[in-house]
């Protein structure tokens, strides 16, 4: 999903369109080495818990619904685990 998509999302469920979060959980994308391989970094419960340390609940509830759109691209669906962290994100075989 593209960063507009995301805040759209946001917005449309939040009333807020959460750029920071957006932003922040994708800084990564797109910069080599990384590409698409970004989301190993953030996209994750442990990401979720940054973004609450950051900007509260309402933002992790951003953060969490840009994830699992994001997983959704990948096949991932809400009766999945949830990846924790980076090496538990590799190991569901997300990359």
């Amino acid at each position: 999903m593209r960063f507009i998509e995301h805040c759209a999302r946001s917005q449309a469920t939040f009333g807020n369109p959460h750029e920071n979060v957006h932003l922040w959980l994708d800084e990564f994308a797109g910069k080599p080495p990384h590409g698409m391989r970004h989301r190993r970094f953030r996209h994750h419960e442990a990401g979720i818990q940054e973004v609450q340390q950051m900007w509260g609940t309402e933002a992790a509830q951003a953060a969490r619904q840009h994830i699992e759109d994001d997983l959704s691209q990948e096949g991932w669906k809400p009766s999945d685990p949830f990846p924790k962290n980076e090496k538990d994100y590799v190991r569901l075989g997300f990359f």
